[in-house]
């Protein structure tokens, strides 16, 4: 039986989408399909390079259709920069393999420069190439400083004729070997601060690009390269002085959004594997299944993915309606590159425990699932990063809401222009939100909705009356113990906002929410035992620990939906 919750190639039909968008989704699908278990497998085994994928994406003019925002595309009906049928591909794709989905990825990132910059002549050169099937790389961080764009060693010595030559090396860069258009920063030699930083876009067959190596051993070209002198036109300048660094910023806040679809795919295609596989195993005399352990686990990890889903739903609606009044998607946004992720590393954790020694088998998509889900998490700034930036956001979030017209669904074929007219990459502690309470509100009769939300007024007293110090605020280690406190209610508020939009099973909704509560409580006895925190704030962890309500009808009847999912899909050979 397929579940209306989890992405089924076998029943998928995105009928909210227009007809063009539609095609081309099945059209994915049907291309890894046809293509079979077996041959997936064996290129992400022998680290093949994905020049048919990119072949099949040019033929159905896949990328220019999905990454050409309306204002460069020439007028053509189809072509326009939508967040939610971007975030389609992004699950499809990481369905099917993190390979084929790091090469789009890396390709939006490299875009971000040019769509952001006035450079028409840029902005008609990307649509080009777009056109034409080329992929596209974000040259920001170097080997030395990583993405500290404060700091880099890429110079632009001025050649006297209104242009520069460029010199220098660029580190784990997505595409390096065959992107069309490379955004590179840098800094020019002859102005000092800020003022001097540029964006440029460089061309990676071009003899001053030299291509070191493919810095990791995969499908994916995540390259060094190095210019020698490359000759920077003015026809190539992006962005100079604090707008380029303003650039850099707000390519990652739109790239990094990805990486929560891609997680959920991942875990998609693995939880049909690890369900069926645990179903039609038989140990002394019983089906994997009938153990009430395993049982436990394949239920958490399947309600946490549910939860997956739902937040990113939800913030893709965040996204889209975004705009200079309305920036609360730049909360939502580092939540689901942080906790989504880390939300997929449990899943697949959860499962792992369950199928044991078959995850490791080279004939499953699991193993791969294994080893990818864990780069998601440290892709566009680790989860330290993202938690201590979400954690600006928390007092005026918790305590200080103001009011917004209510933010519908999303689904329509719009551009979602804003993304690329951000602004400067500044004043997120101004940043105001709508009240947390009315979504918890809704759902007060579910019984672990009401247990967290008893969790979520304790957080609101602690920040109230026990925060951290001035002293403590230089903790970082307890200070992320208290982002994770924060980062749960975010997330059970865009979940419950994304249930009474659609409708979700409050069974499901229940069992999820008795995870969250048991999760709360970790928290809470993690930042108990932080070595800076005071006896107040000791008190306040322990007393803020909560049992989950245990019904167990209802964890029966959610087991019955995840034992339906054995046999459900299963790739085409």
């Amino acid at each position: 039986m397929a579940d209306s919750l989890l992405f089924n190639p076998r029943t998928y039909d995105p009928a909210h989408f227009d007809p063009e968008t539609r095609r081309l989704l099945r059209a994915t699908v049907d291309w890894f399909e046809e293509r079979g278990k077996r041959r997936l497998i064996e290129d992400y085994r022998t680290r093949a390079w994905l020049a048919d994928f990119l072949a099949f994406a040019a033929k159905e003019q896949l990328f220019a259709t999905f990454l050409t925002p309306a204002s460069a595309a020439g007028g053509h009906p189809g072509k326009r920069w939508d967040t939610a049928r971007i975030a389609a591909l992004n699950e499809i794709l990481g369905f099917y393999g993190l390979d084929y989905w790091y090469a789009w990825q890396v390709t939006i990132l490299g875009l971000g420069p040019v769509w952001q910059s006035g450079n028409a002549a840029a902005r008609a050169r990307a649509a080009e190439l777009l056109s034409q099937g080329e992929v596209f790389a974000f040259g920001l961080s170097e080997k030395t400083h990583g993405a500290d764009i404060y700091s880099t060693d890429m110079l632009l010595e001025p050649d006297g004729e209104g242009g520069f030559r460029a010199t220098g090396s660029k580190y784990y860069i997505g595409n390096g070997n065959a992107a069309g258009l490379v955004s590179v920063f840098g800094r020019r030699t002859d102005v000092e601060g800020p003022e001097g930083y540029v964006f440029f876009a460089a061309d990676s067959r071009h003899p001053a690009y030299h291509l070191v190596k493919n810095v990791v051993d995969s499908s994916k070209y995540v390259s060094e390269f190095r210019l020698e002198g490359y000759p920077v036109r003015a026809e190539d300048v992006l962005h100079t002085g604090r707008a380029a660094f303003d650039a850099a910023l707000n390519t990652v806040n739109v790239g990094k959004f990805n990486l929560c679809t891609a997680s959920i795919g991942i875990c998609e295609h693995a939880m049909y594997e690890a369900v069926t596989h645990a179903h039609t195993r038989v140990l002394y005399g019983r089906p994997v299944t009938a153990f009430p352990h395993v049982r436990r686990e394949l239920t958490d990890a399947y309600v946490r993915l549910v939860g997956m889903k739902a937040f990113s739903d939800r913030a893709v609606d965040y996204f889209r309606s975004a705009g200079p009044d309305d920036r609360r998607y730049l909360l939502f946004n580092p939540m689901t590159k942080m906790k989504v992720t880390t939300e997929g590393e449990k899943v697949v954790d959860l499962m792992w425990d369950v199928i044991a020694a078959k995850g490791f088998e080279k004939d499953t998509y699991f193993a791969q699932a294994a080893a990818e889900i864990r780069s998601l998490p440290k892709l566009e700034g680790t989860v330290h990063v993202n938690l201590a930036l979400i954690l600006k956001f928390m007092r005026n979030h918790l305590l200080d809401p103001v009011a917004y017209e209510p933010v519908p669904a999303r689904p329509d074929a719009a551009d979602d222009g804003f993304l690329f007219r951000q602004g400067p990459a500044r004043g997120l502690g101004s940043i105001r939100f709508h009240d947390w309470r009315p979504a918890f509100d809704a759902y007060a009769h579910v019984p672990n909705v009401g247990r967290f939300r008893e969790q979520a007024d304790a957080l609101c007293a602690f920040v109230a009356t026990a925060a951290p110090d001035e002293e403590q605020s230089r903790d970082l280690d307890q200070l992320l113990a208290v982002g994770q406190l924060f980062a749960l209610v975010v997330h059970g508020q865009l979940i419950l906002e994304q249930a009474a939009l659609r409708g979700l099973d409050e069974d499901v909704l229940d069992e999820l929410f008795a995870v969250l509560v048991r999760d709360f409580s970790g928290y809470a006895v993690e930042l108990h035992g932080k070595d800076s925190a005071t006896a107040e704030q000791q008190r306040w962890a322990l007393d803020a620990v909560r049992r989950p309500v245990v019904d167990a009808a209802r964890s029966e009847r959610v087991w019955q939906r995840v034992e339906a999912l054995s046999g459900a899909y299963e790739m085409t050979p």
